[in-house]
């Protein structure tokens, strides 16, 4: 679905071999999704892509530079994206590694919210009074 941006549209062509994209308002930039998960984002213009303790060296060894923001009380705060490198955003076969570091990252990310989460739902339905019929 194109946007009134050349700039998402280009990102969203360069995530296009994972899958449908999907992006939404966020923040002022851009959020891109690939089957439901939230994997990359447009700020200040930048494309970022998800990264986590496996794929950050990765950014890191190519000169990637991570998100970050200053916080109403001055402190700066540096999240798990990593801007594309430069020559990534010239073709969706140049995305496609990094786009899969980020997809795998946003993977791990969603399994582990489902693990944590479990325990706790265990513990509730034992709480849960039983059903009579």
């Amino acid at each position: 679905m194109p946007t009134n941006d050349a700039f998402t549209d280009l990102c969203v062509e360069l995530l296009s071999p994972l899958g449908a994209v999907r992006t939404r308002a966020m923040f002022g930039g851009r959020g891109f999704y690939v089957d439901g998960l939230f994997m990359a984002l447009i700020a200040d213009g930048q494309f970022f892509l998800k990264a986590d303790d496996t794929t950050r060296e990765r950014f890191v060894a190519a000169g990637c530079e991570p998100f970050s923001y200053d916080t109403q009380d001055g402190k700066r705060t540096v999240m798990s994206y990593y801007r594309a490198p430069e020559d990534a955003l010239e073709s969706p076969p140049l995305m496609l590694p990094w786009a899969r570091l980020a997809f795998e990252a946003a993977l791990r990310a969603a399994n582990a919210k489902v693990r944590k989460s479990a325990p706790a739902k265990k513990a509730a339905a034992k709480k849960a009074p039983a059903r009579r019929s």
